[in-house]
């Protein structure tokens, strides 16, 4: 569900009443998704289950609803209405229903990374098909003990996971970081060979569970056209370069360095099938500029499918009723897509 501050409840209630593709729970606050579908005004029902078998009845339920509206669908007359239900699995403290709008709460802080906690854990334990996320806010995050800079740290850490990257697509452009949420000025500690290898065999994967036979991974350059031939920079020449041509050597079919002016433009063309970015606004600025309406945040490397939304809390504009959803349904196709039926 997210920060329950945020507009993750909005947009979850939002998702349900528009109708998803395939039966789905929320990791989430009954309370809260009452509160968003009274605001929002829509026919949807909420129901809330806990305990030790909270995801089988909740997973019973979602089938039973997707069940009852393919059947609405195809014969409206006779099947009558089904009113949409949201089957919430309670997994943290219930958050008060004056948790105020729009402002940093370490109460919803931590129940949103708990809502985390439960799903990677049923996710690791093969329970649930994947994980999508509506936002959470770091700072109100901090606040309840979780000290994390985001979604993707809290899922490689508690799966385990050594090799992960972020990536994120929309229609016409995927971008891979090599470094993620780290300031600027230490960014090219983190540019090295191996960092610079295991990017590209996340992107190369990535793209092959994204139903591409043979991925064309372009690499950005860190410096100005690449470093031209070190004139700007030895990085691109003694630590990309290399790694480019191990990935070669591995049967990945990558090319660059890149200068970063070019290649996300030449990607959008069709040239390239990913961009390798060397940090995190070289990376994501290009996406999200094409709009973040209907932009994926996708984790690789982790041993389930996570995919999320590319926005924010956007506490500016929480509990309106105006959050755009569409982020969060493209979220939830493309975890579909990436997952075995």
């Amino acid at each position: 569900m997210g920060d329950a501050a945020g507009i993750g409840p909005e947009i979850v209630v939002k998702a349900y009443a528009e109708g998803l593709k395939a039966p789905a729970v929320v990791y989430g606050d009954a309370g809260t998704l009452r509160r968003a579908v009274e605001l929002l005004g829509v026919n949807v029902r909420v129901d809330e289950y806990a305990g030790p078998d909270a995801l089988a009845k909740a997973a019973a339920a979602a089938m039973a609803t997707a069940s009852a509206s393919a059947s609405a669908a195809a014969a409206p007359a006779a099947a009558g209405h089904t009113v949409p239900t949201i089957p919430v699995i309670a997994c943290s403290p219930a958050l008060p229903a004056d948790l105020p709008a729009g402002e940093v709460s370490a109460a919803a802080g931590r129940a949103a990374y708990d809502y985390v906690c439960a799903a990677i854990d049923d996710a690791k334990a093969g329970r649930i098909r994947a994980i999508v996320t509506a936002p959470l806010n770091k700072e109100s995050m901090n606040a309840g003990g979780a000290d994390y800079p985001g979604h993707t740290e809290i899922l490689a850490e508690r799966s385990g996971t050594q090799d992960f990257a972020m990536m994120l697509a929309n229609h016409e452009l995927r971008v891979l970081l090599v470094t993620i949420h780290v300031a600027l000025a230490d960014v090219f500690a983190g540019i090295t060979v191996a960092a610079e290898l295991r990017a590209m065999r996340l992107a190369d994967n990535a793209c092959r569970q994204m139903g591409i036979a043979q991925p064309r991974v372009a690499v950005a350059g860190l410096n100005p056209h690449a470093g031209e031939n070190g004139k700007f920079g030895r990085e691109d020449l003694d630590i990309i370069a290399p790694a480019i041509a191990a990935a070669r050597a591995e049967g990945i079919d990558a090319s660059g360095p890149w200068p970063g002016d070019t290649v996300f433009m030449r990607a959008r063309r069709g040239d390239f099938d990913i961009v390798v970015a060397q940090y995190h606004d070289q990376g994501l600025i290009p996406v999200k500029y094409l709009g973040v309406d209907e932009g994926v945040n996708v984790t690789v490397g982790l041993p389930f499918v996570r995919t999320s939304v590319d926005h924010g809390t956007a506490f500016d504009i929480a509990w309106r009723g105006v959050a755009d959803h569409r982020s969060l349904v493209t979220a939830f196709d493309v975890a579909l897509a990436m997952t075995p039926q």
